[in-house]
C-alpha cells in the first residue's frame, strides 16, 4: 500500500474532525447561548463538513479497500466522521497499527 493512501486518509480524518468540533461549538452558541452570528456560522461550517465527509468517506473505504478490513471496521472507520472528536482517536488508532504493521513487514537488513 502506498503511504499516500494513508496520507489522504489522515488529513481528511483531521479536516473533518476540527469541522465537526466547530460545528458543535457553533450549535452550543446557536442553540444554548443564542449567540447572533452563530446561525451564520453553524450554516457555513456544516455545509463545509457536509462535502469534506463524502471526501473522507471517499479515502476511508479506499484505505480500507486496500488493507482488506472486514466489514465492522470498515464502518467503525467510516462513522468515525460522524461523532465530534472521534476522527481523531480513530485516525490515530489506524496511523498506530499501520505504522506497527510495516515496521514488522520491514527486512532486518534494510534496518540496519
Amino acid at each position: 500500500m502506498k503511504r499516500s493512501v494513508l496520507t489522504r486518509y489522515r488529513v481528511m480524518a483531521y479536516v473533518t474532525g476540527v469541522l465537526l468540533v466547530l460545528l458543535t461549538f457553533g450549535m452550543i452558541g446557536k442553540y444554548a447561548l443564542g449567540m447572533d452570528g452563530a446561525a451564520d456560522f453553524t450554516q457555513v461550517v456544516s455545509i463545509a463538513h457536509g462535502w469534506l465527509y463524502i471526501l473522507y468517506l471517499v479515502f476511508a473505504f479506499d484505505l480500507g479497500s486496500k488493507l482488506k478490513w472486514p466489514v465492522k471496521k470498515q464502518i467503525w472507520v467510516l462513522l468515525a466522521g460522524t461523532v465530534p472528536t472521534a476522527a481523531f482517536f480513530v485516525e490515530r488508532r489506524i496511523s498506530r497499527e499501520l505504522e506497527s504493521a510495516s515496521a514488522a513487514e520491514t527486512p532486518a537488513a534494510a534496518k540496519a
